[in-house]
């Protein structure tokens, strides 16, 4: 479980960290990641869950929740942070 393994990092150290990441997953290893990096969570996730107030609100195939959601709540979210 990583819960926003890159809050509070600088720049520098962000890239790091998201290469280990992504080393791991290349390598199978399954992983719960809390991040509102959406690039990176497009690049490496089969599934994406978006919650809201501690509910699932969607998820499914990157492609699908980030660049077609079907809910408003999800919709109304990355509208903030894409």
């Amino acid at each position: 479980l990583f819960d926003e393994p890159t809050s509070a990092l600088d720049p520098e150290l962000v890239g790091e960290v998201l290469d280990v990441i992504r080393d791991l997953a290349a390598r199978g290893t399954t992983m719960i990641v809390v991040t509102h990096e959406i690039a990176f969570a497009r690049e490496v996730a089969d599934t994406v869950v978006f919650m809201a107030d501690g509910r699932i609100v969607e998820q499914g195939p990157p492609a699908a929740v980030l660049d077609a959601p079907r809910e408003e709540r999800t919709r109304a979210f990355l509208a903030k942070v894409l």
